[in-house]
């Protein structure tokens, strides 16, 4: 009987040497760094991020400090309304997810409500500013097309 645990043809058949290891290798020498090519990847132009507060019924920024008659400065809209406020869900119990003893309505008139916080939004600056000495997009524009 065979000391082995696999009898099939081939496995082990021949003895290893398990400590053999080939021999290192000497490294070429490093080649001149040109630093006029890049080698590295560029860093990413990562947009930033700010936090805003917006109008929920035109969309304009305006300022997160919201007072009991505080109107958009676009549209006139009210912003002490539930439906500016933080805590507002269509889909939460009174249309809110703090613990109100009733239902306030309708959600986009002023208020008086004690638990109201504005929502403040993160947004992706895509902004981008124009180069200083530059004219605006449709002057450049036209002044490739002139003869």
């Amino acid at each position: 009987m065979s000391d082995r645990k696999y009898r099939q043809h081939g496995y082990q058949d021949s003895p290893r040497d398990g400590g053999a290891r080939r021999a290192p290798t000497t490294r070429p020498p490093a080649e001149p760094r040109d630093p006029r090519i890049p080698r590295d990847p560029k860093a990413p132009n990562m947009p930033g991020f700010r936090e805003v507060f917006r109008c929920s019924r035109c969309g304009h920024v305006d300022v997160p400090e919201v007072g009991l008659a505080s109107q958009c400065a676009k549209c006139g809209a009210e912003l002490h309304t539930c439906a500016h406020c933080a805590s507002f869900d269509p889909g939460a119990r009174f249309e809110c997810r703090e613990p109100v003893p009733a239902r306030v309505t309708p959600k986009d008139r002023q208020n008086t409500c004690a638990l109201f916080s504005p929502r403040i939004q993160v947004e992706r600056e895509t902004g981008s500013t124009p180069a200083a000495g530059s004219s605006s997009a449709r002057k450049a524009f036209d002044d490739l097309f002139k003869i």
